[in-house]
């Protein structure tokens, strides 16, 4: 009892010091613009202790003054009038008056190359990047900044130990100019050498060496020593990777400069166990057991078993990252596997295979093929009776991806765009060739400059191309419904059903959402959405298919991305449906 009652005083004190008013350490008087005056105001801060005295106002009036001049130069008003002062009566509060005066330009701009001066096209690159216009506001922030861009601009170039030196800035109280001459020393040009492995481990030396996107001799570019940090990465065998360019004294006989690499590898094994539960698939348990970097080339050899009342399956995989070339990754699965939905059984065991290409950081080509033998079982839509078959299905598969957004679980800005195509040829009890595409787009629209409120679309499409239902087996039919597709309504419930209720699955599919997303703090969040989502037994659904479900939910920030919860009702409610459904995960739906 003792202890609850001093959490509770504990908490009603910090309840107390973070309702105490905030007020600012100073109050801004002059004629500035709104812009300026919210920056002083910023800079000055606020705080929630009591003046003492006369001489405390004063002390924080000068301290106040000084920050206000600080970002008065920042901005480029180097002929203000700031005056700290404290009122009259009591409390004494402190004041500081400001006359901002007129704003410097930029005059003259220039780049003094220190010797050995690089190459006359560097030197122009420098130049044409440095981006200060004759006559613009002399903001300290933009001659920092061209210092930067110029620095780099030289280093991509090869000048790998290019650095700015003291810049000198005039400042002109005559014409109300500033004038900048940045101070650049390129240092020698550089060429690469292969890789310096500081670290042993248990990676192949000769595959690593394979990695570096440049040969012996090329212009270093520090965008390729990137590149090379984020392939390994990729891989995500390895507990950290540092590459970096050697000193400027591990230059060999040649001249060339190595690069050098450090890998700590992460434990040579996990297990990781996993459970979950949801109204559709009830409980489910999930094991995967992975062996990372056997054969010393960033692989990966998993073997993993699910359980649940929808999908149980045993198999194993293969990721061989960088197989062949680099940005290219190979995989290899096997597995058993059972499905138990409303609109099919199925058990089978198959095998697949698929490479993946990388292009830029976020772009992506897949081919493969698979092989499946199985037994499937569903319902005759004359009969109501089950219907088995034993099938081979032998598919292949190619599909793009782009990604443009922002952030992968939590984007404010961009798009994203993929497609699939799948030629298939089922053989068993029946022969049939078809091919099964889709797609699906999402896009990002901030309502405002710091992307706190969102809208949010997703459009997604597909077809079967020479089969029909129910020439297609059920399990390779679209379907629609629940939180990934129309939520609202049950997995697979949207489309056409049987008469008892049984969902048919279709040839065709379309879906479309439109989310509100509304950052409420820096943690919480508040969405808004509408999806809708149609099944066609032809080759485009029709407005009679067509179902629509709406709601409301929340959202939790972790840091790396979003808590969702969802609630939403469907709108088109039909026998059995439930009156509204339940949702949660982690990052947003789309």
């Amino acid at each position: 009892m003792g202890r609850a009652v001093l959490v509770f005083a504990a908490a009603a004190a910090l309840c107390a010091s973070e309702a105490r008013a905030q007020a600012p350490r100073a109050t801004v008087e002059g004629e500035l613009d709104a812009d300026l005056r919210e920056a002083v105001v910023q800079a000055i801060g606020e705080t929630d202790r009591p003046i003492a005295n006369r001489f405390e106002a004063r002390r924080r009036a000068r301290e106040a003054g000084e920050d206000a001049i600080a970002v008065l130069r920042s901005e480029g008003y180097y002929a203000h009038e700031v005056e700290p002062d404290v009122s009259e009566g009591e409390p004494p509060r402190p004041i500081v008056r400001i006359a901002p005066g007129e704003r410097f330009t930029i005059a003259d701009p220039k780049i003094d190359w220190i010797a050995p001066e690089p190459e006359p096209q560097v030197r122009r690159a420098g130049e044409a990047v440095m981006g200060l216009a004759e006559g613009q506001p002399g903001r300290a922030a933009d001659v920092i900044g061209a210092e930067g861009r110029i620095v780099a601009a030289v280093q991509k170039r090869g000048y790998a130990d290019a650095a700015s030196r003291p810049r000198q800035v005039i400042v002109d109280h005559a014409d109300h100019t500033m004038r900048p001459t940045f101070r650049i020393e390129s240092g020698a040009l550089v060429r690469l050498d292969g890789l310096s492995l500081v670290t042993e481990g248990r990676t192949n030396r000769a595959w690593l060496e394979r990695l570096a996107p440049w040969t012996s001799g090329d212009r270093y570019d520090p965008e390729d020593v990137a590149e090379l940090e984020r392939r390994l990465l990729d891989t995500g065998v390895y507990d950290s990777v540092t590459v970096g360019l050697a000193p400027r004294e591990e230059t060999t006989e040649d001249g060339l400069r190595p690069v050098v690499v450090s890998l700590s590898d992460r434990r040579r094994r996990t297990l990781e166990l996993g459970a979950s539960y949801s109204t559709t698939e009830g409980l489910g348990a999930d094991a995967r057991w992975t062996r990372y970097n056997t054969l010393g080339r960033a692989d990966t050899l998993s073997v993993f078993a699910r359980a649940s009342n929808v999908d149980s399956r045993l198999g194993s995989e293969l990721t061989l990252p960088h197989w062949r070339r680099p940005q290219q990754t190979l995989k290899a699965r096997a597995a058993a596997y059972r499905t138990r939905t409303d609109a099919y059984d199925e058990t089978g065991v198959g095998v697949s295979a698929d490479v993946q290409r990388r292009f830029g950081k976020t772009s992506y080509l897949t081919v493969g093929a698979s092989l499946d033998y199985s037994e499937t079982e569903e319902v005759q839509a004359a009969l109501l009776t089950p219907l088995g078959r034993e099938l081979i299905t032998v598919a292949g598969f190619a599909a793009m991806s782009l990604d443009r957004s922002d952030d992968p679980l939590d984007p404010r800005r961009g798009w994203r765009l993929e497609a699939r195509g799948e030629p298939t040829y089922i053989a068993g009890d029946e022969s049939l060739p078809y091919l099964k595409v889709q797609s699906q787009g999402t896009a990002y629209l901030p309502l405002d400059p710091l992307a706190r409120t969102v809208v949010a679309g997703r459009v997604r499409a597909g077809a079967l191309v020479g089969g029909s239902v129910p020439e297609v087996p059920a399990s390779r039919r679209f379907y629609a419904g629940g939180g990934g597709s129309v939520r609202g309504y049950s997995y697979q419930a949207i489309g056409p059903r049987l008469a008892d209720n049984t969902p048919i699955g279709g040839a065709s599919l379309f879906e479309a959402s439109l989310e509100l997303r509304r950052k409420v703090t820096d943690r919480w969040g508040v969405v808004a959405f509408v999806d809708a989502g149609a099944v066609g037994t032809g080759q485009i659904p029709t407005g009679d298919d067509l179902s629509v479900g709406a709601g409301l939910g929340v959202r939790y920030d972790l840091g790396f991305g979003p808590i969702r919860a969802d609630i939403a009702i469907p709108l088109d409610r039909r026998s059995g449906d439930p009156a509204f459904h339940i949702y949660l995960s982690i990052g947003q739906s789309f």
